[in-house]
């Protein structure tokens, strides 16, 4: 099937207001006031009424293209689609993008069972090697490797799995000199499974929880995306997996972490997990002296509620920086919306027995709770935020299948974390 996009309303017989009509050329886009909303709707309209080999033909723009090919995605089979246009760079850029984005999908939707967190950690190192084989070295700590490395948060939230917890630390580096510096590091929360340890989540709340590792999936995909549009410069990727599951070796409500550098973590809530493997994460990243340091993670309900599912959240104490990357964001039209984050939100997780607890003891941690979660995690970051960005991604799933998206992962964050590498200094 065809499908042209059309800047005039349909005709009166389809309606003047519907976004798609059909004739003998194929079917077409209605684009209306909000273009690229409009193709995406369209393409997810055309997967639901079982159309499954699209041709776009016609006049059609790299974000018009990517527009459709967001609509066009599934939570089963992907269907066939052939671009636009004969330019091949354009179409190689488009090709790239959705193989990253599709390879973060499959990630994400992938059930527990499939994805343990030594399987996350080898899928994301198989994968970057597979587009760079020269390029891309990994280890993989797991179990009590971790221990003995120092990195607790990790090992305290998978422990209480048979399913060892892992760390993988990859490295890219299209310089070919062992000596050069790491320009960027990238961290994920890899939770392959989140119950809430013993702070139960309940079955409703549990469900979508093969998702809590969108976070991982998501920088793997936006470093492969980068690599694939000609990284020229070193970084590294973190990759935090752990499944947080209830049993004698769980961790518990009470219990006192000691990190690396120092600092002491009490644990009121065992569903605060992503911030204590993020913490590990974090400080691995300071160990490599990367001038930029982002993490993503599906951290906090708390920003979802704040921003919905259409927008991913952007914390940072670097201000300069976090507006590059909302303006980048805006530049790949994905949506991202800035959160506060000051100095002082590192003390609003108060404790008696440590430095800081990791929540706060009330319901979904309280009045702000994502920049609290935010502010536990500068304690843990490069001094005063430099060179640091947290993106908490309320719009990385989608519970159930809506008019712009399949069920499952998105995607979306994957062209602003490329973008932000692809502008390295």
């Amino acid at each position: 099937m065809r499908v042209w996009l059309s800047q005039v309303p349909a005709s009166a017989e389809w309606g003047t207001r519907a976004l798609l009509s059909h004739d003998t050329e194929g079917m077409h886009v209605h684009l209306g006031s909000r273009p690229l909303s409009a193709i995406q709707r369209a393409a997810r309209r055309l997967y639901s009424q079982g159309l499954r080999r699209v041709q776009l033909a016609g006049e059609w723009s790299l974000d018009q293209q990517w527009a459709f090919a967001l609509g066009w995605m599934s939570s089963r089979e992907p269907g066939e689609l052939h671009w636009a246009g004969e330019d091949p760079a354009l179409r190689a850029r488009l090709q790239a993008r959705l193989l990253c984005a599709r390879w973060i999908r499959e990630q994400t939707n992938a059930s527990p069972e499939q994805l343990s967190p030594v399987a996350l950690a080898v899928e994301a190192a198989s994968f970057l090697t597979g587009i760079a084989p020269d390029q891309v070295s990994h280890r993989i700590l797991k179990g009590e490797a971790l221990l003995q490395a120092g990195w607790v948060g990790i090992h305290a939230v998978g422990r209480g799995s048979s399913r060892e917890p892992a760390l993988l630390e990859l490295d890219v580096n299209p310089t070919g000199d062992p000596r050069a510096p790491v320009a960027a590091c990238l961290v994920g929360k890899g939770i392959t499974f989140d119950s809430g340890g013993y702070s139960l989540k309940a079955s409703e709340g549990m469900l979508h929880m093969k998702g809590d590792m969108g976070g991982a999936a998501l920088v793997t995909g936006a470093l492969g995306l980068a690599m694939m549009n000609g990284l020229q410069r070193r970084v590294r990727l973190l990759l935090c997996c752990a499944e947080n599951l209830v049993s004698g070796q769980a961790y518990k409500l009470g219990d006192i972490l000691t990190y690396k550098n120092g600092v002491t973590v009490e644990i009121v809530n065992t569903d605060a997990e992503g911030r204590l493997v993020l913490a590990d994460g974090l400080l691995a990243a300071r160990e490599t002296g990367a001038g930029l340091i982002i993490d993503a993670a599906t951290l906090t309900g708390a920003a979802v509620t704040a921003v919905g599912q259409e927008y991913n959240a952007l914390f940072a104490l670097d201000k300069p920086l976090a507006a590059r990357a909302l303006a980048i964001a805006e530049s790949v039209h994905e949506p991202l919306w800035p959160l506060p984050l000051e100095p002082w939100h590192r003390d609003q997780c108060p404790s008696a027995y440590a430095d800081t607890a990791n929540s706060r003891a009330v319901k979904g941690g309280g009045p702000g709770g994502a920049s609290n979660a935010a502010g536990f995690l500068s304690r843990f970051a490069p001094e005063q935020g430099r060179g640091w960005l947290h993106f908490d991604l309320a719009a990385s799933y989608r519970n159930q299948a809506d008019a712009d998206w399949a069920a499952g992962g998105t995607g979306l964050g994957m062209l602003t974390l490329a973008g932000l590498l692809e502008q390295l200094d």
